[in-house]
Order: structure tokens, then C-alpha cells, then sequence
């Protein structure tokens, strides 16, 4: 079952030829959804809707999307596509979903695709309940890692996944790697990072001066979304998905920079009655273990 929990669906939409693509996480109807954004420079969509505070708590929906704030436009397709298929909200007969989304920037220059409604959607018709694929697939077709030196220097990123279970209690998490820092093991080593000689200068956007001469400066960011069976409060679950950004912390070095626009989702289907702290424990590691898988062919 797709991030190991029951009637969750995944499906990705990816343009081999430009680099870019769509994933969407689809949870179970009555799913609760929260958001917690950690990085400088995010591109997000209804993350006020998914506030600990916010009236409502059901997620219908959650894109994560290349091509920057372009790519939020793919959202509105699995919008209709969840209305059509009866997802969401029943308010006097109108079926509204809440589709919240996060971008990456993989954008190489003029001329870059930008993921539209079709991408949403056709994301959607291909989502299943089947392990969805890792690497260069979805949102992580276009992903880089190791920018710290300059973009020319970086590696390939990606899109992995990975599943924590204690007792009844499941945690799953996908994510896009496409951060500043490099990827590293839990013991420090290196999987995929910059290139650049030692003596190369790092952070080359300390001025707008040099954010100039190397030619970007905010192309970045970690995104991912958890799902989980726990029973959680939105304040809850808003707490742990914060917590749950140390496995960026463990998994990139640097993560959550200036530059970086790095956001998590939690889903909550709500039938395991947990501790937010032992859930969110399990989600930083199954966010760690799923950046790495990211860029690790052998880990997956």
C-alpha cells in the first residue's frame, strides 16, 4: 500500500524532455491535514487553511509540484478532478476540496514547462495505492542537491519515500530533494552534494552582487508530505510535523537556509490512537530515510 497506509493513493505526472513534474498524495475522505514551512523562500497554497487554528481540518489533497510558483497551477487541476470524483467538502451540495500544494524551483531557463491543470490531473488518473516510484520521477524529476557552491556544481536530487511502523502506529513520508546543502547518511557521508574544488567560495548569494554573477540564488527547496494513522488534535499534528523537519535537518546539511523553501504536510487518517511525540519521532526519521532514498539508488 502506497506509504504504508490503507486507501491512500499516489500518482505522479512527469515531462522527461523539460525536467519537471507533479506528485499528489490523495488520503482517505475525512483525512485531517496540517502544514508547517521551516525554509526562507517557500511556494506554497493553502497553508492558512491547514493552520492549527483554521475552522477547518480536513486535506483532500496535497501537490507537490516543480517549475516554482508556476507549477501551483497544477493544484487546480486535481481541484476538479477532486470535485468531479467527489472529494471534499459538502457544503449545500457544491463538492469544495481543499488542495494544499509546494513547489520546487527546477526551472533551467526560458522556455521552462510549466506543470498546468492537465499535469494535475492527469497525476490523479494515474494515482494508485501501489509504492510509488523513487528518483527522477514526479516532483523529483527536476531536483538538484549541493547548490552551496554554485548550481553548475550540483547533483542530481530526486523523489523517495519511506515507512515507519511501531505497533499499530504508521508513519509514511515522500518528499522532493532539491536543497542547497548536500545529502548526507546518518554518519555524515556525503550521497549527493556539490562537486566544487574546497577553495570554491560557498554561498554565493551573501550579495546581490554575487546572487548575479552565478546566475540564481533561490533555486531550492525540500518538500514532502507524511502520512500517518494516527489519531492526532490539529495543534497535535501541526507540532509534530514541525518536529518531523529534523529529519531534513539530519538528512541535509545545510537544510532550511534562506534560500530554501523547505515544507511539510501531514496527513492524518486517524484510526491509532498515538502520542504526538512518538509520531513525530517516526516522521523525521521517515523523512531522513526518504531524502536519502531519494538520491540513493541502493537504498531503494
Amino acid at each position: 500500500m502506497a506509504l504504508g497506509i490503507d486507501d491512500v493513493l499516489v500518482g505522479c505526472w512527469t515531462d522527461d524532455e523539460l525536467a519537471t513534474g507533479v506528485t499528489v498524495i490523495l488520503p482517505p475522505q475525512g483525512s485531517q491535514g496540517v502544514a508547517v514551512v521551516r525554509g526562507g523562500a517557500p511556494g506554497t497554497r493553502e497553508l492558512a487553511a491547514l493552520g492549527p487554528f483554521a475552522s477547518g481540518r480536513e486535506c483532500h489533497a496535497v501537490v507537490l509540484c516543480g517549475s516554482s510558483v508556476f507549477g501551483l497551477a497544477a493544484a487546480d487541476g486535481v481541484a476538479e478532478w477532486c470535485a468531479e470524483t467527489g472529494r471534499g467538502l459538502d457544503l449545500g451540495g457544491a463538492i469544495i476540496p481543499v488542495v494544499a500544494a509546494a513547489v520546487v524551483f527546477d526551472i533551467k531557463g526560458v522556455g521552462h514547462a510549466r506543470p498546468g491543470p492537465r499535469a494535475g490531473t492527469d497525476a490523479c488518473d494515474a494515482a494508485s495505492c501501489e509504492d510509488p516510484d523513487m528518483g527522477p520521477v514526479g516532483v523529483g524529476r527536476g531536483c538538484t542537491v549541493g547548490k552551496h557552491a554554485g548550481r553548475n556544481f550540483s547533483q542530481p536530487g530526486g523523489q523517495g519515500w519511506a515507512v515507519m511502523a511501531h505497533g499499530d502506529l504508521v508513519v509514511g513520508a515522500l518528499v522532493a530533494a532539491n536543497g542547497f546543502g548536500d545529502v548526507v547518511s546518518a554518519d555524515g557521508r556525503v550521497l549527493a552534494g556539490s562537486t566544487a574544488p574546497p577553495d570554491r567560495l560557498r554561498y554565493p548569494y551573501a550579495s546581490l552582487e554575487q546572487v548575479a554573477a552565478w546566475g540564481e540564488g533561490r533555486a531550492n527547496t525540500t518538500i514532502g508530505c507524511i502520512v500517518t494513522n494516527a489519531l492526532l488534535t490539529k495543534p497535535e499534528a501541526t507540532r509534530a510535523t514541525d518536529l518531523a523537519h529534523h529529519g531534513i535537518a539530519r538528512a541535509v546539511r545545510p537544510s532550511h537556509t534562506d534560500v530554501d523553501g523547505d515544507a511539510l504536510f501531514m496527513l492524518s487518517t486517524g484510526t491509532v490512537e498515538a502520542s504526538a511525540d512518538l509520531v513525530a519521532e517516526m516522521a523525521g526519521e521517515a523523512v531522513a530515510s526518504a531524502i536519502r532514498s531519494a538520491v540513493d539508488p541502493h537504498r531503494r
